[in-house]
């Protein structure tokens, strides 16, 4: 080997190009009419690289990353650059989730709180569900009038993973939906992602504007965290000593990616027939291992055997926050348009529809259950069901930026109701492109659900308890 050839650097070299884009976009941010558009930088430097890839494949005949100096096009055996780009974005969803998953947190919730959770959890699961259920009607309609070349009726259901659950998923499952026959699944996939960010940004300061405007809504500046207790509890390890604090804090994360590794190749011996599906939850089955860990390093803390805290929340937020940056960036400068021409009508109805039910689903939950945070709620839950929490992160610190309102707390905590509900009914994604009937099929059971789950979200309003009518004349009460 080397170290001269292209191939030792090729890796690096993406990496490189990927963050300076980044860069870039966090330039283009200065723009102030750009900057009013609350695009994140990573969707933007994405955007940028996607630009520079097309121009290239129709000058140069190829990708932009899979030029020789980002690694080729995979013809001498190796991986082309888009693959790379793909291995990043799928391997940033498994680090981001864990990362986030390691969090400790002493909250303890009361009775009405923890509702509120719970009703935060299954609204982002009816989210999954609505879209999903559009998404699908739009493509069993076009499958069947618009015979698209290599477009399978079950590729609706990518809304709810593009627009829910972001770049990652989306290309997961868009992957898995090729060995359907569904040609340039994974593309399909990451676009309507990146049409999701841009809707979530768009939809969203429109919204602030007008809510704004009527006066219903104030915009309150950030304050800037300035105490230690800003980046550390009590009694964590130093930041520097024999092994750096924040090295500690990734080598905890990669364990538990390896380990989730070793659980779904384990599996897939025992079950080979699963094998598409359970790599595709490389995930979740890291988030589920992060529960085991922090109760054992929570257990050898009591015991004395470890004298510190170890995970540090301020940096497990960096490094979910770093590999978020880069599955993002990473899957928009994936996309390969040309392989797209013939979707296109679709995606833009898919975005279009996918925009208002979710809008007004949202809007519609967020009245009913978080009256007195309803706009902060909608802003954060519309941002996530359209790009990814950090999306609805950054709509909410504009109308709170000090994070008075729960909406940001429901934010987080919402994974655990919503995960329980929300991923058995993610195995249908296996089921529906196997024909059109499967499709039809997934789209009746996602439908049921959506019903069933909002019986559930508004069980107080629909199983209230009438108070006793108040005695006519002439009769006596019971309590009396």
């Amino acid at each position: 080997m080397s170290y001269s050839d292209l191939n030792v650097w090729a890796f690096l070299i993406i990496i490189a190009v990927l963050l300076l884009s980044m860069l870039l976009g966090n330039i283009l941010r200065l723009i102030p009419g750009l900057k009013k558009t609350l695009i994140p930088v990573s969707v933007m430097g994405g955007a940028v690289l996607l630009i520079i890839s097309t121009i290239t494949y129709y000058c140069a005949g190829d990708y932009l990353f899979n030029l020789p100096v980002f690694g080729g096009n995979g013809e001498s055996g190796t991986f082309s650059g888009m693959q790379v780009l793909e291995m990043i974005t799928y391997h940033a969803l498994g680090i981001g989730f864990i990362a986030s998953g390691m969090r400790t947190s002493k909250k303890k919730f009361n009775k009405e709180r923890a509702g509120e959770v719970f009703n935060s959890g299954l609204t982002t699961v009816n989210g999954y569900l609505i879209q999903a259920f559009v998404g699908l009607i739009i493509t069993l309609i076009a499958a069947y009038l618009l015979h698209a070349d290599g477009l399978i009726s079950a590729a609706g259901i990518l809304l709810a993973f593009g627009f829910g659950q972001g770049t990652g998923q989306a290309m997961n499952f868009g992957k898995n939906f090729e060995e359907y026959g569904f040609k340039g699944g994974s593309n399909f996939g990451l676009t309507i992602a990146a049409l999701g960010f841009l809707v979530a940004c768009i939809v969203g300061v429109i919204y602030i504007n007008v809510m704004r405007r009527k006066g219903q809504i104030k915009i309150v500046e950030r304050e800037k965290g300035n105490s230690l207790s800003d980046y550390e509890d009590e009694n964590e390890i130093s930041v520097v000593s024999s092994m750096d604090k924040f090295t500690v804090q990734v080598a905890i994360v990669l364990a538990v990616y390896a380990a989730s590794f070793g659980i779904m190749y384990g599996l897939t011996k025992l079950i080979p027939s699963f094998e598409t599906t359970l790599f595709g939850f490389n995930f979740f089955i890291g988030v589920l291992l992060t529960i085991p860990v922090k109760a054992v390093l929570n257990k050898l803390q009591e015991k004395k055997i470890i004298k510190k805290q170890i995970v540090n929340n301020f940096m497990m937020d960096r490094i979910g926050g770093f590999a978020f940056d880069l599955m993002i960036v990473a899957g928009v400068a994936a996309i390969q348009i040309p392989l797209l021409v013939s979707y296109w009508s679709v995606l833009l109805i898919m975005a279009v529809a996918g925009a208002l039910v979710t809008a007004f689903y949202v809007n519609f939950v967020c009245k009913k259950q978080f009256g007195t945070y309803r706009h902060e709620q909608f802003l954060a839950f519309f941002g996530m069901l359209t790009g990814t929490a950090s999306t609805g992160m950054i709509l909410l610190r504009e109308i709170d930026g000090t994070y008075r309102t729960p909406a940001s707390e429901n934010l987080i905590f919402q994974n655990v109701p919503a995960m329980i509900f929300g991923f058995p009914l993610m195995f249908l994604a296996n089921f529906a492109p196997k024909s059109d009937l499967s499709a039809l099929i997934t789209c009746i059971i996602v439908g049921v659900a959506f019903v069933a789950l909002n019986i559930l979200l508004f069980r107080n309003k629909i199983f209230r308890r009438r108070k006793p009518a108040p005695p006519t004349d002439g009769e006596v009460s019971v309590q009396e």
